[in-house]
Formats: structure tokens, C-alpha cells, sequence
């Protein structure tokens, strides 16, 4: 799932940027103290150019390593969509750059021995120490990129790419030994030793901490369980959890995590579900048949434990103070939102929710939708229809306004699959909203 919000100041994300650019200068400036000047200048230009990108790469690995290690000051700060972005892009420039490491100095030695390269090659990964597991390492994240690029992405599902993308963290730690052994830039001196090690440290402490003993610290105090499953509507499945002290943990409404149900084989893969209710006493989710992972949820038992990691994601009413708000869901995409609604504090008549399903068979939670209506004045509109062009059913031309007149003045949160939320958020600019008022979350990975 992708967050997209205005919550974070401005100045965040460039802050990031330059922190990011400042550890590039660093390793720069490591590589031309241990003579990557000198020995660019002095015949030596394939090699020394080839140790700068490779230390690149490395800087960007642990960079993107960092940036999905879900801290929880970055996490409140970008959301997991933005942080998944960054992690996203980061990796494609870390695995070129490593591409681009490996031709040059192979084509570098090759030069100095008078060889053929791929005889170079072979004879490097065989004879310098460490470099036949990084070449399995990178071997790794050759199919951790292969299978990040959209088309693949698209043609696997949620649970296998989430496992095949952990070999990442493999790809990683197996270029460490080569790093150390054969590679004299991180361990020329004092200074680049520190650096190395330090972000090494961080990278390996932020996963750990965040990643695995947050997590089981909380699920050993919570101790969540199915309480019970319910049908909502074709393919669509409401679970309803128990636990100690629920009302304390730490999510709001909007917010999601990663579950993972004890019920059998497959249990150590995690699907990101977004609560479907505002926090209380029990929590739930509502998850709509599209993979393994979510098919099984309909025949989860009662007394099932649940291992949860999180919450992610920003779409919350954090910075909702009252007035007017637009709520505009797009299938399954009305669980967050459903769960906004029983948490932000807007007067009767204020909230517009605009639903577009498939078919009325598609439509979940409408008895609860009518609740809504009449005990607190909220607008409900039904965009029923087959899948157009417009993010409106069909070949409808409503304008937004038409739909919510109050709009322009209103706090607008969207929800739904990544082209639809994109062009009604078009739609919600167009229509006079700032910015800053266009909340969106998108179902995408």
C-alpha cells in the first residue's frame, strides 16, 4: 500500500536528500584520500573509476536498507508509500552502479594482465577472498531487481514477490567479506574503517530493532487473536480481533500493518491490511480474495493467533481539526476510510462519502454505511458501474462538485487502486483543494 500526503513539512524530504548526498561526498572523499585521484590520473582509470562507483553502491545498499528498516521517526514522517518509493528508486541506482563496478574493474584488471576479461573475471571470483560470495550475492539481487520492475511485479503475487524481495538483505550481507578482504577503500584507514562500520552498524541495528524486536515485544504484550470471521460481500471477508489491552496499541484509524495468521504453512508471510474500524476494544480488518494470502483469511478460526508488525501509513486524521471532508473510496479501498469515519470529529453533515464499486454484489459494509447516514449525517453516494476511463464508473462525466458540492473547503482522503486514486486525486485538485487538504492512499506494492 502507497501513502501520498502533505502532513510532512516541506523541507523533510530535502533534508533526506541532502543527508543522502552528503554520505556520497564522504565516500568521495575517502576513495580520493586513499589515491583514487592519483591513480585515475595515472593509468589506472578503468579500476579507480570502478572502486568509486563500487563504494557508491555500497553507500546507496545500506542507504536503501535504512530507508525500509521501519523507523518509526521516518515511518511518522514519509509514510511507508514514500519511503517504499525512495527504497525503490535507491535500488535501481545501487544495482547499476554495482553493474557498472564489476565491467570496469574487470575490464581494468583484464588491461593491467593482458587477458580476456571474462578469464578475469572467473580468476577474480575464484582467487581474491570474499568475491565468490559476492557473486552470490549479487546474483541475488539480480532477482530481487528482475522482480521489482513493474511488468514482473505485476505478474507475481503479493506473497511471492515479499519473499523473493528479502533476498535483498542476502545480496547485502554476502558482499560484506569482499568489502572487508579485497576491498583497501573501506579499510585504508581509521576514518574510512569508522564510516563503513558505523553505517554498517546502523543499518544492521535499525532492522533488527524495528523489524524483528519491536514487533515481538509487542505481539508477546497484545497477544492478539481471531475472535471471528464474517462475509461482507462477494470475495470480501471481515476479521475481528481480540487481545490483551487493545486499546493501547499504538495505531489509529486509516493505519495498517502486516499480518501474519498461525494457522499453518505460510504463516511467515506477512499482507498489509488496513483496519477496517476505529480502534477499540477489538480491532478489524476487512480483506477482499485476490492472492493466497488473503484467500485464507476467510477460513481463519476462532482462537488463531496473529502476529502483526506496524502500523504504517499516513492516512490519518492527525491534522483534521474539523470542517467539511471528502472521503472517496474505490473497492476494498473503503477500509480505511470506513475506519475514518468512526474516528474523525466532524459535525453531522460535514462528511461526503463517495464509494465506487463494480456491482451492488461488490458493494461491503452498506448496512454500516446506512448507521452512518442517519446517526451522523454523513452523505452517501454509491458510483455503481463497469470501469472507464474516469475514475467515475463507465462513461459518466459528474463533476467532482456535482458530487460534493462542499469540496473545495473540505479535507479530501482517497483510497483505492493506484491509477484510479491517481486520477481522483487529479479530479480533487481540479476542483479547487489544496495540497495540503488531498490525503490518498494507494493499493499498490
Amino acid at each position: 500500500m502507497t501513502t501520498l500526503t502533505e502532513d510532512t513539512p516541506r523541507w523533510w524530504p530535502d533534508t533526506v536528500a541532502v543527508l543522502a548526498g552528503a554520505s556520497l561526498l564522504v565516500v568521495t572523499a575517502l576513495w580520493v584520500g586513499h589515491g583514487g585521484l592519483q591513480d585515475l590520473t595515472g593509468g589506472g582509470a578503468l579500476s579507480a573509476t570502478g572502486r568509486l562507483l563500487g563504494l557508491w553502491a555500497s553507500d546507496l545498499l545500506l542507504i536503501q536498507v535504512l530507508l525500509m528498516a521501519r523507523i518509526p521517526l521516518a515511518e511518522r514522517a514519509f509514510g511507508q508509500d514514500r519511503l517504499a518509493r525512495w527504497h525503490r528508486w535507491t535500488g535501481f541506482t545501487s544495482f547499476w552502479l554495482m553493474v557498472a563496478h564489476i565491467v570496469l574493474i574487470t575490464l581494468g584488471y583484464a588491461a593491467t594482465a593482458g587477458t580476456d576479461p571474462f578469464r578475469q573475471l572467473r580468476d577474480m571470483i575464484v582467487n581474491f577472498p570474499g568475491l565468490l560470495l559476492a557473486a552470490a550475492g549479487t546474483l541475488a539481487l539480480v532477482m530481487v531487481v528482475v522482480t521489482s520492475i513493474r511488468a514482473a511485479r505485476r505478474r507475481l503475487r503479493y506473497e511471492s514477490w515479499h519473499l523473493l524481495h528479502l533476498y535483498a538483505y542476502l545480496g547485502a550481507f554476502l558482499a560484506l567479506p569482499h568489502q572487508l578482504w579485497s576491498g583497501s577503500d573501506f579499510v585504508g584507514s581509521p576514518v574510512a574503517t569508522a564510516y563503513w562500520w558505523g553505517l554498517w552498524g546502523l543499518a544492521v541495528a535499525a532492522v533488527l530493532a524495528y523489524r524483528v524486536v519491536v514487533p515481538l515485544l509487542r505481539n508477546r504484550r497484545h497477544r492478539i487473536v481471531v475472535d471471528r470471521v464474517v462475509p461482507e460481500a462477494n470475495g470480501v471477508t471481515s476479521v475481528y480481533f481480540n487481545g490483551n489491552d487493545l486499546r493501547k496499541l499504538p495505531v489509529r484509524a486509516g493505519q495498517f500493518f502486516h499480518w501474519r495468521f498461525l494457522d499453518g504453512p505460510g504463516w511467515t508471510r506477512s499482507n498489509p491490511f488496513s483496519l477496517s474500524a476505529a480502534p477499540a476494544e477489538q480491532i478489524r480488518i476487512t480483506v477482499k480474495d485476490s492472492g493466497d494470502g488473503s484467500s485464507r483469511v476467510a477460513t481463519l478460526k476462532r482462537g488463531t493467533r496473529v502476529l502483526v508488525e506496524g502500523p504504517y501509513g499516513k492516512l490519518t486524521g492527525e491534522r483534521y481539526t474539523g470542517g467539511p471532508v471528502v472521503l472517496m473510496a474505490c473497492g476494498i479501498g473503503i477500509t480505511p476510510l470506513l475506519s475514518l469515519l468512526g474516528e474523525l470529529p466532524y459535525a453531522p453533515g460535514e462528511a461526503t462519502l463517495l464509494y465506487r464499486v463494480r456491482d451492488d454484489a461488490s458493494t461491503a459494509f452498506r448496512q454500516e454505511l446506512d448507521w452512518y447516514a442517519v446517526e451522523r449525517g454523513v452523505r452517501v453516494v454509491y458510483l455503481t458501474g463497469p470501469r472507464g476511463r474516469s475514475w467515475l464508473p463507465g462513461d459518466r462525466t459528474d463533476e467532482l462538485t456535482g458530487l460534493a458540492p462542499d469540496i473545495a473547503a473540505a479535507s479530501v482522503y482517497i483510497c483505492g487502486p493506484e491509477e484510479w486514486a491517481v486520477q481522483a486525486r487529479t479530479a480533487a485538485r481540479a476542483a479547487g483543494v489544496p495540497a495540503a487538504r488531498v490525503h490518498t492512499e494507494l493499493f499498490t506494492w
